[in-house]
């Protein structure tokens, strides 16, 4: 079971987007994510007209690494680190380590 889910809400905490919040948006492998708005670069693009893709540079988001985002809790206003237990129906279940409020609610 994953820490850091999409969907979640994340904090980066290294890189230039450091400070900065945000939404995932889907993982791109085990280790890098994708998060709205965030570690934007510009691509150059070649036209293809078998895709309908115009030419040209298209600012997009590039992945970046789980270790570089911590998960936002709301109560605290911070980063949290996730730990894991079993709630009282036996079902695994993430909860922030700093106040023990469950995230998945």
């Amino acid at each position: 079971m994953k820490k850091i889910r999409k969907g979640d809400d994340v904090i980066v905490i290294a890189g230039k987007d450091k400070g900065k919040r945000s939404t995932i948006l889907k993982y791109e492998s085990d280790e890098r994510v994708i998060v709205q708005g965030l570690n934007k670069v510009k691509k150059h693009v070649k036209p293809n007209p078998n895709k309908n893709v115009t030419g040209g540079i298209v600012e997009m988001e590039m992945p970046i690494h789980i270790s570089n985002i911590a998960i936002y809790n709301f109560s605290a206003k911070k980063a949290d680190r996730v730990g894991f237990k079993l709630d009282e129906s036996g079902l695994k279940v993430r909860y922030f380590k700093s106040d023990g409020s469950l995230i998945d609610s």
